[in-house]
């Protein structure tokens, strides 16, 4: 009986993750509530069980008095006597139980306190797993929709993905995977309680981790991410070593790395720009894919003035200013976006000589949607006149990424 209780308890032990110590002591516990059951109290009730062999001993203390008002507690002289005769008034006579004379009712109370202790157990063990797990991304599957929640089985535990949590326009179907990000994790009385999200930006941050090697190792680092789910995300990468381009990193071999990201955000667009100190060129990347005249900016104000070229101001604000918004929260900067002849007429933009020269080249220029074409540039050349008029939209350049 007791090399099956031990194998019993070991099995526990690896399959809920309980330690024997844990599983020994509801024994224990379990066996007190029994003779509590039976004898109508426990207080004079002494257990203790071996965690190695299992052996088990009950044992019950009676003190010895003249006249016995509380059989279950005291034991009379004379009786004593007949255990052994060395006994006198105030000693303490030790007598063993027998767990076998229990009753029904002592022997079921017993197993639900073993099997409510084994529950509880288990559930500290899973809510401390899925703690250490909180503000990661993980993998789950669908199980079925609560209302407008998603139930998603992460393994141990159910968690839950909240209508505002998920990205505008996306479904699921049952035993469909789905990458997450772990938002919280409460302990109640039925489980821990965990809230996942779809829309988290750190869920890109972690889905990067995941993929880029560098990013994981730590020599490419992402220093901002700034997203509007189910559409575009920005991220600003820098690499800790000059050999390492961080961008080409992120974006790896054909674009395997970051499509394998777009896929699993399912169509979201991603821009990968390069991190600098410099607030200016930091903007200036943040714009992409529009090209940029100049920037100037403001550090303690927190704000900067961008001139772009005309035939870039649509880009550059991006459709319903999605571009502009995602490069204010990249960089922290409140941005503001003139075209060239919007700034020569307000003043701010004098002198666009000396970035011509600059920005076209002789054997490059751009067509009239502002896509590069290899080529002779000449000054007026046709195409440049042609540039689409001040406010128009053009269509999204492709993805740099």
């Amino acid at each position: 009986m007791n090399t099956e209780l031990a194998e019993a308890l070991e099995v526990l032990e690896k399959e809920k993750n309980i330690s024997k110590e844990t599983l020994v002591e509801a024994i224990e516990n379990s066996l007190l509530t029994a003779c509590k059951n039976h004898f109508g109290r426990s207080e004079n009730i002494r257990v203790h069980m071996d965690p190695d062999t299992c052996e088990y001993t009950l044992q019950q203390e009676k003190t010895v008095v003249e006249e016995v008002e509380d059989p279950v507690m005291e034991i009379s002289l004379a009786d004593a006597r007949m255990v052994n005769s060395k006994y006198d008034v105030g000693d303490v006579v030790i007598f063993p139980v027998e767990s076998k004379e229990f009753g029904r009712i002592a022997t079921q109370n017993a197993k639900n306190v073993i099997l409510q202790k084994i529950r509880e157990e288990e559930r500290k063990v899973i809510f401390s797993e899925f703690y250490q797990m909180e503000r990661k991304a993980v993998t789950g599957i669908v199980q079925r929709y609560v209302g407008r929640n998603v139930s998603i089985n992460l393994g141990k535990a159910d968690a839950m993905l909240t209508e505002n949590e998920q990205v505008r326009g996306e479904s699921f179907k049952p035993t469909e995977r789905v990458k997450v990000f772990i938002l919280e994790v409460k302990s109640t009385p039925k489980g821990p309680r965990i809230l996942v999200s779809r829309t988290h930006p750190e869920l890109v941050k972690k889905l990067f981790e995941e993929e880029v090697s560098e990013v994981r190792d730590g020599t490419v680092e992402i220093k901002s991410i700034a997203r509007e789910p189910g559409s575009r995300t920005k991220i600003a990468v820098y690499s800790h070593d000059e050999d390492v381009d961080p961008v080409g990193a992120c974006v790896g071999m054909n674009g395997s790395r970051v499509n394998a990201i777009v896929d699993e955000l399912r169509g979201e667009k991603i821009d990968i720009v390069t991190w600098s100190d410099n607030p200016a060129m930091l903007i200036e990347n943040a714009l992409s894919p529009a090209k940029v005249i100049s920037v100037i900016a403001d550090g303690e104000e927190k704000s900067a003035k961008v001139v772009v070229p005309d035939y870039q101001l649509s880009l550059a604000i991006g459709k319903e200013g999605q571009n502009a918004r995602l490069a204010a929260r990249l960089t922290g900067f409140k941005i503001d976006i003139k075209s060239e002849t919007q700034a020569r007429e307000s003043g701010d933009f004098m002198d666009y000589e000396e970035y011509e020269d600059e920005y076209y080249d002789e054997d490059e220029y751009y067509d009239e949607e502002g896509e590069y074409e290899e080529g002779e540039y000449e000054e007026g050349a046709e195409e440049i006149e042609e540039a689409p008029e001040e406010g128009t939209e053009t269509p999204d350049e492709e993805d740099p990424s």
